[in-house]
């Protein structure tokens, strides 16, 4: 099952409130909460506020999105139990987390046994709250490949371990979709965007042919799985509303 929303680091400078009255307008289901500014670390009357906000609206909460860094934000000063208190202030089911600071092509092998080790040990604190881990699919982060990703799964064999997916800028189509294979049923949500570079954000409708492909390989999986839009061309709201129609377009067609 493949719920749409939007991931609220996409809108930075709007508030919950008008974040939630964003996603309502469109049409969507579901918010990934960031933790860099909408719902910050510690700050559990936030979290609470956000939460209730969310609910109201008849909306869900798919994932905290920390940007707590795996192995390398304990040293920094954020403990992970922080991060943990708030998503469950938050009725976050999900926290998203990023696999470290270094590219799997240039890690130290003691660094990523570290990596491994501490991703397991948070692992284990949030399993005992019912909580799932899930690293981002990102560049600059070990799981940043099809076969990093394969090797960070079989090392953190947790049941709560997920990663997230999205397509990698540079990636060839079938990559991407193998990469989808790869995490099968360990995918935890997607962001969802169509990018050509960082610069050059188009229309969500440019790649649609691609994304009904990719999300119908979802579909097949088990379990739930929000597929949530990220970072618009222009940072505009009506250019968003474009791209949820989109989304939902692809989705309609998916068998049921």
């Amino acid at each position: 099952m493949l719920s749409p929303g939007l991931v609220s680091i996409t809108f930075r400078k709007l508030s919950p409130r008008e974040i939630v009255a964003l996603v309502r307008r469109a049409g969507l289901r579901a918010i990934e909460w960031g933790g860099d500014i909408h719902v910050p670390h510690g700050e559990l009357g936030r979290a609470r506020e956000t939460r209730e906000l969310t609910a109201d609206a008849g909306l869900t909460v798919a994932a905290y999105g920390s940007y707590y860094r795996v192995g390398h934000s304990e040293d920094d000063g954020l403990a992970f139990e922080a991060v943990l208190e708030t998503a469950l202030e938050l009725g976050a089911p999900l926290i998203r987390v990023w696999a470290g600071t270094v590219g799997s092509a240039n890690i130290a092998a003691g660094e990523r046994d570290h990596l491994f080790a501490e991703l397991r040990r948070i692992a284990a604190l949030a399993a005992r709250a019912r909580v799932q881990i899930a690293p981002e699919f990102h560049g600059g982060t070990f799981n940043d490949t099809n076969a990093s990703c394969r090797e960070l799964l079989a090392a953190v064999p947790d049941a709560n371990v997920l990663s997230y997916w999205q397509p990698l800028l540079g990636m060839d189509e079938a990559s991407a979709r193998a990469g989808l294979t790869t995490i099968g049923p360990r995918l935890a949500h997607l962001h969802v965007y169509h990018w050509i570079t960082v610069q050059d954000r188009r229309p969500l409708a440019e790649g649609a042919a691609l994304w009904r492909e990719r999300l119908a390989l979802v579909n097949a999986l088990p379990g739930e799985h929000a597929a949530l839009l990220e970072f618009v061309r222009d940072d505009s709201p009506e250019q968003f509303l474009h791209d949820a129609a989109t989304l939902l377009d692809c989705l309609r067609v998916l068998p049921v």
